[in-house]
């Protein structure tokens, strides 16, 4: 059904007070999943970044690479291997991890900004020492290459941002505990680089509605949650398997200062807009 005139200036009137409560904001967005993937998705994504930024708000895009590594793997007929839900990363993979992500998926991704009208610059957690880490060593797992990050350095970001360009961050870190560079998970990445900005929100863009009381059904999504909610969801089963991290990634930053987290579904096209500058929130929110 095709919108009204009247329909139409309704939606501009109802984003109106977002875009002056986020006037230059920080919002910090992790892209990954379908979102990536899908050509129709992409480009609501991309349309919904560039809207953002146009309209004054300070949009930081954070990415993943997950199917890209894998099928660069695949081609040099290495196996993916993961532990714990990470992915197991030694000295062969490191190198195909930096390879496609801070080269060909994230300048593909700036690429795609740019023709599209905006204006992107690509970042490496390793641009300026942005992001550093140790490797990962948790109750004796072993994930290779895998780190967890010390330290970020906003300014790389912050001087993007100040250019009038869209910071486009891949998710490769410095080591701090020996001369190696060390794979980074996209969603804690995001997390404590929105953290480090003081950002207003950190959006994780998934594959699924968000945190839903039963995982078999979209309709028990929960919509908002606190941080002290988090702990009795966990032991109910409620938070469980791969949603767990990504809660932890939204918990933290919220209790470091970051004012509003979001688990959206990159699934649904331009769920970044409907979120950020509509009363028709979708996902779950934590705050």
């Amino acid at each position: 059904m095709e919108l009204s005139h009247f329909d139409r200036a309704q939606v501009l009137v109802e984003a109106l007070p977002y875009i002056q409560e986020y006037n230059k904001k920080t919002v910090v967005v992790k892209y990954g999943g379908n979102a990536m993937v899908s050509q129709e998705l992409r480009k609501a994504v991309i349309s919904d970044i560039i809207l953002l930024k146009l309209v004054g708000i300070n949009v930081v895009v954070v990415h993943g690479g997950g199917p890209e590594i894998s099928q660069m793997l695949k081609k040099v007929g290495k196996e993916s291997r993961f532990v714990n839900g990470l992915r197991y990363t030694d000295e062969e993979t490191m190198d195909i991890v930096q390879m496609v992500l801070c080269g060909k998926v994230n300048k593909d991704l700036v690429a795609t900004l740019n023709r599209s009208g905006g204006s992107a610059v690509g970042l490496c957690g390793l641009d300026g020492g942005m992001l550093k880490a140790k490797r990962r060593l948790e109750d004796g797992v072993d994930y290779g290459l895998v780190g967890e990050i010390v330290s970020v350095d906003p300014k790389p970001i912050q001087d993007t941002i100040q250019s009038g360009s869209i910071p486009v961050i891949s998710t490769v870190a410095q080591g701090v505990d020996a001369e190696v560079s060390y794979n980074i998970n996209a969603d804690t990445a995001a997390a404590k680089i929105a953290i480090a900005l003081g950002a207003e929100k950190l959006i994780l863009l998934t594959d699924v509605r968000g945190l839903l009381r039963d995982r078999n059904d979209e309709s028990t999504l929960i919509s908002r949650i606190h941080p002290s909610d988090v702990p009795p969801l966990v032991k109910e089963g409620v938070i469980a398997g791969g949603m767990i991290p990504k809660i932890d990634c939204c918990v933290e930053a919220v209790r470091s200062g970051v004012r509003r987290t979001h688990i959206l579904d990159g699934r649904i096209p331009h769920s970044i807009l409907i979120e950020v500058l509509s009363h028709a929130g979708i996902g779950t929110m934590i705050w």
